[in-house]
């Protein structure tokens, strides 16, 4: 995994070799990013840095903020602030980032034909779902989905799967071209602890495989501790980050949590 210049490696990463490099890239950097909706300020001067093979957990309370900062990397609202990567080799050079996004929600017609196949379709082609579908798009679908493990899924109709299905298919599309950061939101809601286990387990496999920034908005605290790199308390603004057991032991972010005091040492 590689750092940004003059930066350490994370603990978790600091004994792993090098592996690919998605984009070329070394680091995400959100830079004193805000968003304002009229008078109210839902995110306010944001700095982060994420390294390339990083998994961070942004936690916090409901209405903190945490998924519109992903949707604020996505694209999909305006905001204040820079959002960009650092090359490995020249970190001066500002790089257009490409995303992965896996939402919090997804509206699907249980009683629509449509195929997984035909959403890939869809996402990786401009012609239309409705006629012939292009040569390779089969087989470069069926290849993503086999990288989730969910290459039985390729004729699937969308709306027969089961929430674990659909999010497996949902992470496939965001791997599909490979980006250089994904984002999660809340991914695992849909999901049994045997469907959670697996779906971490894929995530992590993926992230080291391509060496993928992976921020990830989770309410399940232990289960993300487990996986993750750093966990973010964000309340609007940055609460506190660090390793997990750290970050949870602080007062302030048990507070915004509604969790009891951390016990005294011994």
């Amino acid at each position: 995994m590689a750092t940004c210049a003059g930066e350490a490696l994370p603990v978790a990463h600091q004994a792993k070799s090098q592996a690919h490099r998605a984009g070329g890239v070394c680091c995400v950097q959100v830079h004193d990013l805000s968003v304002r909706f009229g008078a109210y300020w839902a995110v306010q001067h944001v700095d982060l840095h994420v390294h390339c093979g990083e998994m961070v957990t942004l936690i916090g309370p409901n209405g903190a903020g945490k998924t519109t900062l992903l949707r604020a990397l996505v694209g999909e609202i305006p905001y204040q602030g820079t959002f960009r990567f650092e090359a490995v080799h020249d970190a001066a050079t500002a790089i257009k980032p490409r995303v992965g996004y896996v939402p919090q929600q997804v509206a699907v017609d249980k009683t629509a034909p449509v195929t997984v196949l035909d959403l890939f379709c869809a996402a990786v082609s401009a012609w239309p779902v409705c006629l012939a579908r292009r040569a390779g798009v089969r087989a470069q679908a069926a290849a993503s989905l086999a990288q989730v493990d969910a290459q039985a899924l390729l004729t699937a109709r969308v709306g027969a799967l089961s929430g674990g299905q659909l999010q497996r298919v949902l992470l496939a599309l965001a791997l599909t071209p490979v980006p250089d950061i994904v984002l999660l939101d809340e991914p695992l809601a849909a999901m049994d602890h045997a469907g959670v286990q697996a779906f971490y387990r894929t995530v992590s496999r993926l992230r080291e495989q391509f060496d993928l920034s992976v921020i990830m908005v989770s309410h399940d605290l232990a289960a993300a501790a487990a996986v993750s790199d750093r966990f973010i308390c964000l309340q609007q603004r940055i609460v506190a980050q660090g390793p997990p057991p750290d970050v949870l032991t602080e007062p302030a972010v048990r507070t915004a949590l509604g969790l009891p005091p951390a016990p005294s040492a011994a």
